[in-house]
Formats: structure tokens, C-alpha cells, sequence
């Protein structure tokens, strides 16, 4: 793992600041429309319940971590 230096710890901060300071509150929700848009064109059932896709993945985990099954 790399230790983030102060002047990386410093370009982010300033990277973020101004990656969102001029953004609009139009130009945010459409970022969120099409963030929305290709979500439903990689997953069809995007909208679904997303628990029930997890379910499967968390009893691996749980599994893999020396946990019980859910009950």
C-alpha cells in the first residue's frame, strides 16, 4: 500500500474542490440521469431489489470470515 504524501493529500483536496465548485445544480442531476441511464443499460433490472443481489456475495463473506450462515 502506498502512504499518500502531504502534497498528493493536498492535490486531491484541491482536485475535489474544484471538480465539483462550478458544477450547476443542472449539470449535477444530469450526471445523475446518466449515471441512472447506464446502470439500466448494463443491468436491465437495475431497479430492482439490490438486496437480493447481494444475498449471495454476503454468504460467501460470511463464510470466508469464519461466520455462520444467516439464520
Amino acid at each position: 500500500m502506498l502512504r499518500p504524501s502531504p502534497l498528493l493529500d493536498d492535490f486531491e483536496t484541491t482536485y475535489a474542490r474544484e471538480r465539483t465548485a462550478a458544477r450547476t445544480p443542472e449539470e449535477a442531476m444530469a450526471i445523475v440521469a446518466a449515471l441512472w441511464n447506464e446502470a439500466v443499460a448494463l443491468n436491465p433490472d437495475f431497479p430492482s431489489d439490490w438486496r437480493e443481489d447481494l444475498e449471495a456475495d454476503l454468504a460467501i463473506a460470511r463464510a470466508i470470515n469464519g461466520l455462520p450462515p444467516k439464520p
